[in-house]
């Protein structure tokens, strides 16, 4: 069994450790907070955005890290990364107005992330050995999601249900996938598509729901996957269904049924003879030599 395999599974213990904590130093009603990440941290920052200013709980903008804007004035920024040593994240806190609190989310303690933000939210028992990100980005959205009041009681069991129902046989046949999502969970189907992209080298899209009309559906068939990451919009699952696509729709929580989408990245691995752990020209952290 692969490390992945292993990290995806232990995602419903994780989640209820997450929802029990009271870290400090994470933003509080009012503030105009910046999010910044890289990659996996990246979409689990647009989904947090989304939900925080969705509930008016303020102004919430996600940047990748190397494009946070250090000119504009924000009351907190968050930083989320696992290993705490990624390049552009460090140097994106390092670009931060004197006087502006920072507050890092990180698997590892024993790294830079941890003198150079003024908080530290520990995730460790969250960690992961595999290069491919699972439980570290879910648990940490399952945390900010718990301190904004927004996470559903039965999270953990649908998370269970998740972690053991069969995969679709359609998807696992497919040969391209595009994930869908809207408000929220874009990011959800942002970090979904990236999950089959890292472990499977599969041909995968992924786009705001209402977009996929303008342009994408144009690349879907009988041997694709159209994967929506909460409800579809009225009449698109009409047109997919026109492709002859398989359509995934799920009632769970699409933070649940991303683990789904986790999985079939890793059952895509296997059919493709392909180890999850190691992606093709990725490491576990990305630290760039001075140039």
């Amino acid at each position: 069994m692969s490390h992945v395999d292993t990290e995806i599974a232990s995602q419903p213990a994780c989640w209820r450790r997450a929802q029990e904590a009271k870290p400090e130093g994470l933003p509080a009603d009012g503030e105009r907070v910046a999010v910044v990440g890289c990659g996996t941290s990246l979409y689990i920052a647009q989904a947090y955005a989304v939900l925080r200013e969705a509930a008016g709980l303020g102004e919430t903008d996600a940047f990748a890290a190397s494009e946070y804007p250090a000119n504009r004035r924000y009351d907190r920024v968050v930083a989320i990364t696992r290993s705490g040593t990624t390049t552009e994240v460090l140097a994106a806190l390092a670009r931060v107005p004197e006087g502006t609190p920072t507050v890092a989310l990180t698997g590892d303690l024993d790294t830079p992330v941890v003198g150079a933000a003024d908080t530290v939210v520990d995730l460790s028992y969250a960690d992961e050995k595999s290069v491919v990100q699972t439980r570290f980005a879910t648990t940490a959205l399952v945390l900010l999601r718990a301190a904004l009041g927004l996470v559903p009681d039965d999270l953990v069991e649908q998370a269970e249900r998740a972690v053991a129902d069969p995969l679709p046989e359609a998807a696992v046949a497919s040969e391209q996938f595009t994930f869908l999502g809207t408000g929220w969970t874009i990011g959800l189907a942002n970090e979904a598509a990236l999950k089959l992209r890292e472990a499977a080298g599969a041909w995968t899209e992924s786009y705001a729901a209402m977009e996929y009309r303008h342009g994408p559906i144009s690349v879907t068939g009988p041997r694709s996957t159209v994967w929506f990451l909460g409800a579809p919009p009225a009449g698109l699952l009409d047109q997919i269904g026109a492709t002859g696509a398989y359509a995934s729709v799920s009632d769970a929580d699409p933070l649940a049924d991303l683990i789904r989408a986790q999985r079939l990245a890793v059952a895509l691995a296997g059919r493709r003879g392909l180890d999850p752990d190691r992606p093709q020209g990725l490491t576990r952290s990305i630290v760039l030599a001075d140039s």
